[in-house]
């Protein structure tokens, strides 16, 4: 540790506030008494969001500056209160006192956010008011605090600038892909026929065995329930295998999701026994399956199924009669080129961006490593 640091006790250079939840007959929606929070459902990156709950009985208070932590479901988080507010029993409030810097313990509990462990319980860890207190915190001078507050102020917002344009980029070059996917099928040839799907691919209907059918070991058919398991294109590994056999999809069978989302789609890679939650559509040899996949890929948000008491749901016939345009075979193996070349493009600048992000989060770390040990110069 560098020269002229401390290490402190949290509670000795902080007071700590354990929220405490009123009954709920206190609660209200149009602005009487205190804004309450209850837990990290309103975090925002820094600052609490509005609330939504108010209360007119007053437990526990924050005021503005405190930092709140979440002290249950998860343990770590942390923002800082804006105005007085009432905190529930998944909140605490610590408040800086002279010899700490608010903004230098912020900056301290969110570097140490995934390290703040607290009690094991039966539904969620929680961590109480004298662990937050034993908290060890490495204090420097007061002057040397802000001075690496003000660094890593001015490292945080470029790279939360350099993030912004990141997820801009990212989102472009999805939308490359979209765009593109929505010229063709949008933009078709007049000499394209309008098709039922039904008349160019079968259907399987899942069907789900007993669970008692179901094992881990890699006994029977590879069991698909649903999208769980779905990836950028072809499904991902098993989790689960059934010794009774209901219905089976193929390798190269498209896998729709038709339950709790309708319309996500996948490649079987393999022989496999599908449940309730997903269709298998086999394209026939007059229909290229790659064209089948594009289609349903610019469609999967406007295949709308069943209204159900729980989720939307779609059928075997209804599948059948989605209406597909379909061009000559030789013009639907040169569509689907040059879509897996643009799929293939973009990816690949999705893969660039998504890795900066990364990058971005690792550098954070590494500045908060610095400052925490003395080596911010």
């Amino acid at each position: 540790m560098k020269k002229g640091w401390e290490v402190k006790k949290l509670g000795d250079v902080c007071e700590v506030i354990a929220g405490q939840s009123p009954e709920s007959k206190f609660y209200n929606t149009i602005g009487e008494g205190l804004p309450f929070y209850q837990g990290k459902k309103e975090f925002a990156d820094k600052f609490i969001g509005s609330p939504k709950t108010w209360t007119t009985k007053i437990t526990k208070e924050a005021i503005a500056n405190d930092v709140l932590m979440s002290v249950r479901a998860p343990v770590g988080p942390v923002n800082f209160a804006n105005q007085k507010i009432c905190i529930g029993r998944g909140l605490a409030a610590i408040r800086a006192g002279n010899l700490i810097d608010k903004e230098f313990l912020f900056y301290f509990l969110i570097k140490h956010e995934n390290e703040i462990i607290g009690n094991s319980g039966a539904v969620f860890n929680s961590i109480n008011k004298t662990q937050i207190k034993n908290i060890q915190i490495p204090l420097p001078p007061l002057p040397e605090q802000k001075r690496i507050v003000a660094i890593l102020d001015k490292a945080f917002t470029a790279i939360e600038r350099a993030k912004a344009n990141t997820e801009e980029n990212l989102q472009n070059a999805k939308e490359i892909f979209e765009s593109y996917l929505q010229s063709v099928f949008e933009n078709r040839g007049e000499d394209w026929e309008e098709k039922k799907l039904g008349e160019v691919c079968s259907i399987v209907a899942g069907q789900s065995p007993k669970s008692i059918f179901y094992n881990s070991i890699g006994e029977g058919l590879p069991f698909y329930q649903g999208k769980k398991e779905f990836t950028d294109k072809f499904v991902g590994e098993p989790k689960i295998w059934t010794t009774k056999i209901t219905k089976e999809a193929i390798q190269n069978d498209i896998l729709m999701s038709v339950r709790a989302p309708v319309g996500p789609i996948n490649f079987a890679t393999q022989k496999i026994c599908i449940g309730r939650g997903l269709a298998a559509i086999r394209a026939y040899k007059s229909i290229d399956k790659e064209f089948v996949f594009s289609f349903l890929l610019h469609h999967k948000n406007s295949i709308v199924g069943n209204a159900g008491a729980v989720f939307n749901s779609i059928n075997k016939t209804q599948i059948c009669a989605i209406q597909i345009p379909v061009p000559t075979l030789k013009e639907q193996h040169q569509l689907v080129k040059t879509i897996n070349k643009i799929q293939d493009n973009t990816q690949k600048l999705q893969s660039i961006y998504e890795q900066k992000l990364i990058d971005l989060e690792e550098l954070k770390k590494s500045l908060l490593q610095k400052a925490f040990n003395g080596e911010l110069i």
